[in-house]
């Protein structure tokens, strides 16, 4: 079983407009509603995959409840803890003439003791020997710094793998709890190691920060360079075929999504960060916060090329 974790869930709305214009009224051409969150992103391209997973989250009020109906519609198996606040909305406005874009993230509700002990008890029932579990994106307001450490530990001791999705002090703490994989971007790794990550092999050395805590595996994802996946016997880096990006929003959690499909295939590390790349690219092609369709992602992984960064070393 594949379980996604989404604790600070939302609803993004998707606005184009034909060019961004500081201090004036702007008309939107067009409305897009995608049911997001990281852990959702997850989940949505995996099943674009073909790979079923359950979305866990918190989740309230009349947001709440599109979300669950959308994630309905599209498939997906919820299983959500209702909370007493509203669950937030982001607003990201695309400008069409550059594809240029701005986001504006909401804090998120604030969550109750009752509320966090609750969804422990819901991963305490809900998980089993050889599960993955995907945790990911921000941590709402009433959360412990902690959480996601809290939750590495009480998986990896009932047997399950946690792959970990966040950034700054719930990221510092939660690769002290040693999950199976970290997922950080340029700018978080960055932030945690201290080191300037400009080049493929700048981000292999600063996977090592990680692999020294006890992480099994590092997906530092780099944007338009692609990825660099290692362990501490391997690093690869995965690099992407020069393609038109219509919105990166959402993109590296579809670049998760490809790992974590590719992982349960058993392939090889060079396989698992090319199919992560194209399923990442392929969302990245597309409108809104997307994700590609199975045929798209296919097409796009035989154009990846990936090179053993250790044999170059």
């Amino acid at each position: 079983m594949i379980v996604t974790l989404t604790p600070n869930p939302v609803l993004d709305r998707t606005l184009s407009v034909p060019r961004i214009e500081f201090d004036d009224v702007l008309r939107a051409s067009s409305t897009r509603l995608d049911w997001g969150g990281k852990g959702f992103n997850v989940s949505r391209a995996l099943k674009a995959l073909g790979r079923d997973s359950v979305a866990m989250a918190f989740a309230g009020g009349g947001t709440g409840q599109m979300l669950r109906q959308g994630l309905d519609a599209l498939g997906i198996t919820t299983d959500f803890v209702e909370i007493a606040g509203e669950t937030r909305t982001n607003v990201v406005v695309v400008d069409q003439a550059t594809g240029r874009h701005i986001k504006v993230n909401e804090a998120g509700p604030t969550i109750s003791a009752q509320e966090h002990d609750e969804l422990l008890q819901r991963i305490r029932e809900r998980v089993q020997p050889d599960d993955l579990w995907v945790l990911a994106g921000s941590l709402p307001p009433g959360l412990p710094i902690g959480f996601y450490a809290e939750v590495i530990d009480l998986l990896q001791a009932s047997g399950a793998q946690a792959f970990l999705d966040t950034s700054g002090e719930p990221l510092r703490l939660g690769c002290v709890a040693q999950p199976a994989l970290v997922k950080p971007n340029v700018a978080e790794a960055e932030e945690l190691t201290g080191q300037v990550i400009d080049s493929p092999h700048d981000a292999s050395r600063a996977a090592g920060h990680f692999l020294d805590q006890g992480v099994e595996m590092v997906a530092l994802s780099m944007g338009a360079q692609g990825l660099v996946l290692a362990s501490a016997s391997q690093a690869v880096w995965a690099r992407p075929p020069g393609v038109s990006v219509t919105n990166p929003t959402g993109a590296g959690d579809s670049l998760l999504a490809g790992i974590v499909w590719a992982l349960q295939q058993g392939l090889p590390l060079a396989e698992v960060a090319s199919w992560g790349v194209a399923t990442g690219t392929a969302s990245a092609m597309r409108e809104g916060v997307s994700v590609g369709s199975r045929a798209a992602v296919e097409a796009l992984r035989l154009q990846v090329e990936v090179v053993d960064l250790r044999d170059e070393n």
